[in-house]
């Protein structure tokens, strides 16, 4: 029963700051989300996100199926890195960190995403070819719509 890493690294062309206030507010979060995943928040999001934040959504990974996510934002290092954790949802263990660093001519994003799937080895049986490529769509459109966003000079 594995527990897998997704590593994703991407440059912007903007400051630290317009990265970490874009990142760091939570309702961004639906504008970076592909639109086949169903994404949407269901509570309440303030302005900012704080350790110990609780954020539920509703999604659709597969199938179209409704599945309810609850994270909490565990830490919070401004302007440097955020890590959220799944508290409940479609995965045993998600534990997933933002990092944002300063590079020549913008900032360097690196993602870090630690992730166990549910069903013990039928889950590690699905892993390769159901989940891994889901969660490359979605960083793959967050790729492209952060590119859209900001472009290069």
């Amino acid at each position: 029963m594995g527990i897998y890493r997704l590593f994703k690294k991407q440059f912007l062309p903007i400051s630290v700051m317009e990265a970490w206030d874009f990142l760091s507010n939570p309702k961004n979060l639906s504008k970076i989300t592909p639109p086949d995943m169903g994404f949407e928040v269901t509570s309440e999001l303030p302005d900012r996100m704080y350790a110990g934040m609780i954020i539920t959504y509703k999604v659709r990974p597969l199938f179209g199926i409704p599945v309810t996510w609850v994270t909490e934002i565990t830490h919070v290092n401004e302007p440097n890195y955020f890590v959220d954790e799944q508290r409940f949802g479609p995965y045993s263990l998600w534990h997933h960190s933002h990092f944002i660093s300063e590079v020549q001519g913008g900032v360097e994003m690196t993602d870090i995403i630690w992730y166990k799937l549910p069903f013990g080895i039928l889950g590690d049986i699905v892993e390769p070819f159901m989940v891994r490529p889901r969660l490359e769509h979605i960083f793959e459109y967050r790729k492209k719509v952060l590119e859209g966003m900001f472009p290069t000079k």
